[in-house]
């Protein structure tokens, strides 16, 4: 026997009706324009849960709204926006997925997303991790004490906190300071050497922004003011966000969203690390892989390239990329910039308690990096690199994931035996840093 028939319409005004005709362009109809597929057909979600995105809009439209409040496929859509982009009509189905998930009771929402955005709240540092600023201080300071001493060429590398007049305020994801404080390190090598006059701030510095995730709009825009307030207080001109896709994501549309006033301009590391290396701030250099021709690819971070400054910035990530490794060691993935698919590590997905579909979702993903054949992927945004790491381990794919800076203070020579991290065996010994030969 089949399913039962889904019985539609209620007795109730559909408040999500309302919301999706709020959605269509001027003009647009909702009878004509929902029912191609597009959004569907290039979604990694379609399948989850038996919902797709146009089914989820279909629903909303015949005012299915206590069907669309019980499903938990709007924490699986990681609100990536290539349904947008796909759609001939440009329908904002995300938007739609943002309301279903703020109808939820606050207390039912996914505990891990909910924690991490309660925790970003029990003190003024900002992180998702609940670390509190004397925590981060404190760790800035000893670690940057130790590499002073240890690698005696950048004996004047400088981690500033609240520095007031510096021209980029940086902050900083909790997973660094927290669990893993090398991988700090290769970032303040690279300021250091690009001449960049930049400050931490310890009032707002945790890079992350689950309460965007869980749509907690009031939290949201307290940790946006936050930062903001702590921005302004050290005078910056430019929010240099690190890596991570989300934090850079969170900030800048929380400063539109909530008509917060500011008076510095916001940036992604990517835009300064081409740059800098176009200036010759950077001089970076391929000839390390000349020889070895390891090929890369490079995952395009949806919170960065299609939710914030486009194919531009998905530029500028390849032109940095082929900088550190050479061009003719680059393999780019299809579809990639813009059109590229979401990895399944955004949207508060890794929080959200669904792992086995999350791995499903980035099947795509693993499919997109095994067929270039590369044996990296680069990985800058945080959500992603710890997503495709998982997904490399989940679908034997062993291809390693790495950061953007890792690679290029491989490239500059500066990269230290403890910031190795995340490279394979073939690389644990290229190009490594001693200070006793630099000398």
């Amino acid at each position: 026997m089949g399913e039962p028939a889904i019985k539609i319409g209620n007795k109730h005004k559909s408040v999500f009706k309302d919301k999706v005709k709020n959605l269509l362009p001027a003009g647009g109809n909702l009878n004509a324009c929902l029912t191609c597929g597009a959004c569907s057909s290039g979604c990694p979600a379609t399948g989850l849960e038996g919902m797709d995105p146009r089914k989820f809009l279909r629903m909303a439209a015949l005012g299915m709204d206590e069907e669309i409040l019980s499903s938990n496929w709007v924490w699986m859509c990681t609100m990536c926006q290539r349904c947008i982009h796909v759609c001939p009509m440009e329908i904002n189905i995300p938007q739609l997925v943002y309301y279903a998930r703020q109808s939820w009771p606050r207390e039912t929402r996914p505990k891990g997303i909910l924690g991490s955005c309660d925790a970003a709240l029990a003190n003024e540092s900002g992180s998702a991790m609940g670390t509190p600023m004397d925590d981060f201080v404190f760790v800035v300071d000893d670690v940057l004490e130790e590499y002073r001493e240890s690698q005696p060429e950048f004996a004047e590398m400088e981690a500033p906190m609240d520095k007031e007049g510096a021209e980029f305020v940086l902050n900083q994801n909790s997973r660094e300071p927290v669990t893993e404080p090398d991988e700090m390190v290769p970032l303040w090598k690279i300021l250091h050497l690009a001449g960049a006059n930049w400050t931490y701030t310890s009032k707002g510095w945790g890079g992350e922004n689950y309460c965007m995730f869980l749509t907690d709009d009031e939290a949201w825009e307290h940790l946006v003011q936050q930062s903001t307030d702590a921005a302004h207080d050290v005078g910056c001109k430019t929010f240099l966000n690190t890596e991570c896709g989300h934090a850079t994501y969170a900030f800048r549309a929380g400063l539109e969203k909530f008509n917060i006033k500011h008076d510095f301009q916001v940036a992604s590391l990517y835009q300064y690390y081409a740059k800098w290396i176009r200036e010759g701030k950077l001089k970076v250099n391929s000839d390390w892989n000349k020889d070895l021709k390891i090929k890369f690819t490079a995952q395009d971070p949806c919170q960065i390239v299609r939710k914030s400054w486009g194919d531009p910035i998905a530029d500028d990530l390849r032109f940095v990329v082929k900088s550190v490794v050479g061009e003719e060691n680059f393999i780019d993935m299809t579809p990639n910039k813009s059109n590229n698919f979401c990895c399944g590590g955004g949207g508060g997905f890794l929080q959200s308690g669904f792992k086995n579909e999350r791995l499903e979702y980035g099947r795509i993903k693993d499919q997109q990096i095994k067929a270039t054949k590369a044996d990296y992927c680069i990985a800058a945004c945080h959500n992603c690199h710890a997503q495709i790491h998982e997904l490399s381990e989940h679908y034997g794919g062993n291809y390693p994931v790495v950061h953007l800076w890792t690679l290029i203070c491989l490239s500059l020579g500066v990269l230290g035996p403890n910031e190795r991290e995340y490279l394979g065996d073939d690389l644990k010994e290229v190009n490594v840093f001693h200070p006793e030969t630099a000398m």
